[in-house]
């Protein structure tokens, strides 16, 4: 019976166990033997972190052939123009490759949104807005990059959900476990 753990991994994070540099790593939080985790998230970024401990069930959440949607909170410099958005979902080029298609709209900051910390750096003289991204690659750093590409740089980046599977209800730092058939590849919300 697989078991999976849902993560709100707060800002400063690595998505590994061990620390390095000045980052903190996993263990400092969640004290489980044989979980591995299931995609990464940059120490910089927020948000739902899954782990496992079945090997399959983790590929067919990490591994993008499987096209297991992710969803983003997504702070930014500005506010996006119209054709800003639209580039965002036919897909940008980047220098190394061109992002699928992504399903974009602007959004109100969340309101189960935690504070981060340390806070976002603030000028009042650039507005920020806030928009839901939902991609199903997850190449290093894709969101961030898709966002400077149009022209409208990241300032915060939370994950709110993978497939089904939500960080709703976890406080940054919190983990829960869940066992057996959670139906968290595509139907059922967990």
């Amino acid at each position: 019976m697989a078991r999976i753990v849902f993560f709100n991994k707060p800002y400063g994070v690595l998505s590994q166990f061990t620390p390095e540099g000045r980052w903190r790593g996993l263990r400092d939080f969640i004290p489980l033997p044989e979980v591995y985790v299931a995609g990464r998230l940059d120490a910089d970024s927020e948000g739902l972190l899954l782990l496992t401990d079945d090997g399959r069930l983790q590929a067919q959440i990490a591994e993008p052939r499987h096209k297991l949607a992710k969803t983003y909170w997504v702070q930014v410099e500005g506010a996006p123009d119209a054709p800003a958005l639209e580039h965002l979902r036919r897909g940008v080029r980047l220098r190394d490759f061109t992002t699928q298609p992504a399903r974009v709209r602007p959004i109100a900051e969340p309101s189960d949104l935690w504070p981060r910390d340390p806070p976002i750096r603030y000028r009042a003289a650039i507005p920020t807005s806030w928009l839901e991204v939902i991609i199903s690659e997850g190449k290093n750093r894709q969101v961030r990059r898709m966002c400077a590409a149009v022209g409208y740089p990241v300032l915060r980046l939370v994950r709110a959900a993978i497939g089904q599977a939500s960080v709703t209800g976890l406080a940054p730092g919190e983990w829960r476990v869940l066992e057996g058939d959670i139906g968290l590849l595509r139907g059922r919300k967990t």
